[in-house]
């Protein structure tokens, strides 16, 4: 069995900590490990042959580092595979490029688990075992197995199955409370979790039969993409997106009579706001999570998370308290689904707090705004031992580079330099430059001012870049 992992997503309504470019999956749990990484945790512990991501290519260093700090925590020995989408996509196409992508390096007759990146199970065993059942039913009955929670209360912000036995009578989107109510007292309805698992073979036929333009759409955008032996798929663009777009729910398993569901108890939850998260985690005795350094008195069934600064509630309930260093979030627990609409406003806006932290991690390292004002944007730059920055150049911006600890090797214009300690230069708009550290030991800290008429970070050019990056965003 190969664990195929959907690595993606926005994650709106987990803003501000979930944002474009830090989506839900990375979001860190109190074990220390993210979403993501717990996930990893969970196929391997079920003896995966293999883990195969689905991501974005913005989002690839991110999954890297997740996989490599918590596979040298374990020990894991298996090394994973990555299919690398230009943009977003439904399931269906995700699921479709997966089932090509494994018959053709390991086989039709393999068993896939399709697993969301931005799920919690507390439960393991449960999930192991639910796991080996439906890999019996995909196996030796050529079913398609779906995992169906049962109900813990009158959720609306899930979708529902009826069912009967190992049978779904029909598929329900989110409902109405009054309807949720109906649901969980009837017994007849479990929760959609949006984990698969199928035979390769089985999906591509069912595909064949139920979206035959999808499978065939995604056959061709796989012969035009680029292989790189079986670690990597990069997906190539213009084909990818001539595939139609659609859920695996509305386009195979509605209509498909090879279809079976197992009822799960799995202490599962999808994280989808902030008070299924905090539902998901232990409380204290006045059903607080306090995950920041906080002086509460008479405080009640409150989420408090922070980090940057103390924070401090008095005589409050039923809150939701996120703070993070560029934008605070207050919102009744009853109102969580809303903050997806903050969110929104936000990026229809054009403001950056929907993309990006005031800290944004990229492959060679992280640059934190310390400040910005009109004309003006002062960063800290920390670079990785060995790594560089893109050659690149910008249209509307001056940049001035102070070396505060490390050696930096730059290039400006026509010029190579080596940059010690309170050492600096000036890159006038227009000049190519590149950042490298020369260490292969210690990080490469440097502060950085940039003034111009327009300091956005889509305000560059790459002529190089040994990380394949074509698109905005260092």
């Amino acid at each position: 069995m190969y664990s195929v992992i959907l690595s993606g997503g926005v994650g709106s309504r987990l803003w501000p900590v979930s944002r474009k470019f830090h989506p839900k999956p990375f979001i860190k749990m109190p074990n220390k490990l993210s979403i993501l990484q717990n996930t990893f945790v969970r196929a391997l512990e079920l003896g995966s042959k293999g883990i195969i991501n689905v991501t974005g290519n913005e989002l690839l260093f991110k999954v890297q580092k997740d996989w490599d700090e918590v596979s040298s925590k374990i020990n894991a020995s298996i090394k994973p595979s990555y299919i690398l989408e230009p943009f977003g996509k439904s399931t269906t196409a995700a699921i479709a490029m997966s089932c090509l992508w494994v018959a053709e390096s390991y086989g039709e007759d393999e068993i896939l688990l399709v697993l969301p990146s931005d799920h919690i199970i507390t439960n393991q065993a449960s999930f192991n075992k639910a796991v080996e059942q439906a890999v019996s039913l995909a196996e030796k009955h050529h079913k398609i197995v779906t995992f169906g929670i049962k109900p813990t209360g009158p959720e609306i912000g899930y979708g529902y199955m009826e069912y009967e036995n190992n049978t779904v009578a029909r598929f329900l989107e989110k409902p109405t409370l009054e309807e949720a109510e109906k649901y969980y007292t009837s017994g007849k309805y479990l929760w959609n979790s949006g984990m698969f698992c199928f035979k390769t073979s089985v999906m591509l036929q069912e595909m064949v039969i139920h979206c035959p333009d999808i499978v065939a759409d995604a056959r061709k955008c796989f012969a035009q993409s680029r292989k790189i032996s079986v670690e990597k798929l990069i997906i190539e663009a213009e084909s990818f997106r001539a595939i139609r777009e659609i859920s695996l729910d509305y386009a195979i398993m509605e209509k498909s009579d090879k279809l079976s569901v197992i009822p799960c108890d799995l202490g599962w939850s999808d994280v989808g706001t902030w008070t299924a998260l905090s539902e998901s985690l232990e409380s204290d005795a006045n059903g607080n999570i306090l995950n920041a350094e906080v002086i509460v008195d008479r405080v009640n069934n409150c989420y408090i998370e922070g980090g940057s600064r103390i924070i401090a509630a008095i005589d409050v309930e039923n809150l939701v308290i996120v703070d993070t260093p560029d934008a605070l979030l207050v919102a009744s627990k009853d109102a969580a689904q809303d903050v997806k609409s903050i969110y929104s406003r936000l990026a229809s806006s054009g403001h950056e707090t929907h993309e990006l932290h005031k800290t944004v991690h990229r492959p060679w390292g992280s640059y934190t705004t310390l400040e910005e004002t009109f004309g003006v944007k002062i960063k800290r730059i920390e670079v990785y031992p060995g790594a560089s920055l893109s050659l690149q150049s910008h249209q509307y911006r001056s940049e001035h580079w102070i070396v505060v600890s490390g050696k930096a090797k730059v290039v400006n214009g026509e010029k190579d330099l080596l940059l010690n300690v309170n050492e600096s230069t000036y890159i006038p708009a227009g000049n190519k430059h590149r950042l490298s550290n020369v260490s292969d030991v210690d990080n490469l800290i440097i502060i950085e001012v940039q003034t111009g008429t327009y300091l956005g970070e889509d305000d560059i050019q790459r002529f190089e870049d040994i990380y394949g990056r074509v698109a905005s965003y260092e």
